[in-house]
């Protein structure tokens, strides 16, 4: 499937992509690269990574592939390095795919958003059983004064 997108607006004679188009790139990179990191990647470093975004610069020359990895920090630390090896060939292999005047320079971003979310989550569980066990001390000892008087 060969895709074409044009149509860039220009501002004091610099190439500048539509806001929407950029995210609409986006998307179709994440969306590409993932089915190329499922069928193509043969590197045995690149272990279960998922494509959580893409963020494509206005000039439409660079774009960032946040990516976020299962695993022990080791595992991540190789399937990163995995990844920006094969950036090369993920490139070539979208150009193929994806008909732009220029095709971006892609670069992988480790995505600990998944990861700081529960850590947050944990934190407001433990936070939320403290004062419910402060409430409950508080109640017991209230009801132990009024049953001395």
């Amino acid at each position: 499937m060969v895709i074409a997108l044009t149509s860039i607006d220009t501002w004091e004679g610099k190439a500048m992509a539509n806001p929407h188009r950029q995210e609409k790139l986006g998307e179709l990179f994440a969306a590409e690269l993932s089915e190329l990191m499922r069928t193509r990647v043969k590197d045995p470093r690149v272990g279960f990574a998922s494509i959580t975004r893409v963020e494509v610069s206005g000039d439409l020359r660079h774009a960032k592939v946040f990516v976020s990895v299962m695993g022990t920090p080791e595992d991540r630390k190789a399937t990163m390095k995995g990844l920006s090896n094969a950036a090369g060939y993920l490139r070539h292999e979208l150009a193929s795919r994806i008909t732009l005047r220029y095709m971006p320079e892609i670069a992988f971003k480790l995505d600990t958003s998944i990861e700081e979310g529960a850590r947050v989550l944990e934190l407001i569980k433990q936070v939320s059983q403290e004062d419910q066990e402060r409430s409950q001390a508080a109640a017991a000892a209230q009801a132990e004064t009024h049953e001395e008087e």
